[in-house]
């Protein structure tokens, strides 16, 4: 009968056994041994005291500074540096709230109103006259000359007999000159007035013959102001204003 490679007796002799107790025995010590190493280091810990967190910035700058009362005693023992401090303490905690004060209104300066423009120099331009109010008379009366009084819808025309002035109704003429009222004879005015108008809103206004009118033209062109002044013999000539 032969063996197996794998077989091994089935009993054990006493010194293997005695071998086995004996580890058995060294573990057991050492597991002993650990567990005491383990409760020591657990009471160690446990009596440590906890060390407390340190506050953060923002929580340290939220606790106000505590403020001491100063007093003339207190402050006479302190030292000038220190009664600075803490005075300047104190006056940084009852500053106001400058940023929460309501600025005061100003009122913004007048504007100076601006300075008035100096008045455009008058316009240089023509005036007609007659020589002299008998002049006037004389060439109307001799018909060389039309003297007009032009209203608000009525037209009259003055007319000279025996020296008496008078004004008849009559057409507009086409054209005339304009004459200003301060250049018209005081009899003309009156004359007019008695016919029941009222002067005032009066346009007076003269038409010339075709001789006079060519030099009128001419004297237009050539000059840019003036008084034109017609003579006794029907001419007309410009004098300087």
């Amino acid at each position: 009968m032969t063996r197996s490679p794998l077989f091994y007796p089935m009993h054990r002799s006493d010194t293997d056994a005695g071998g086995a107790a004996d580890l058995q025995t060294d573990i057991m010590r050492f597991m002993a041994i650990l567990a005491l190493c383990l409760v020591a280091i657990f009471a160690l810990v446990q009596s440590i005291p906890l060390v407390p967190e340190p506050a953060t910035q923002s929580q340290a700058a939220a606790v106000p500074p505590p403020v001491s009362e100063v007093t003339p005693q207190t402050a006479a023992k302190q030292p000038p540096s220190a009664a600075i401090e803490e005075s300047a303490e104190r006056l940084e905690l009852i500053r106001p709230n400058v940023a929460a004060m309501p600025l005061p209104k100003t009122e913004s300066p007048p504007v100076p109103a601006a300075a008035p423009s100096a008045p455009a120099p008058a316009k240089q331009g023509f005036t007609l006259r007659f020589e002299s109010d008998l002049v006037l008379t004389r060439l109307v009366a001799a018909g060389q000359v039309g003297f007009y009084a032009v209203g608000t819808g009525r037209t009259q025309r003055m007319t000279v007999s025996e020296s008496r002035i008078s004004f008849w109704d009559a057409s507009a003429p086409k054209a005339f000159h304009e004459m200003e009222t301060m250049t018209v004879p005081r009899p003309v005015i009156d004359a007019l007035a008695r016919t029941g108008v009222d002067t005032k809103a009066i346009e007076w206004g003269v038409t010339l013959p075709g001789r006079l009118r060519q030099q009128l033209d001419s004297l237009l062109r050539g000059h840019t102001g003036g008084a034109l002044v017609i003579g006794a013999d029907g001419s007309l000539r410009l004098e300087s204003s």
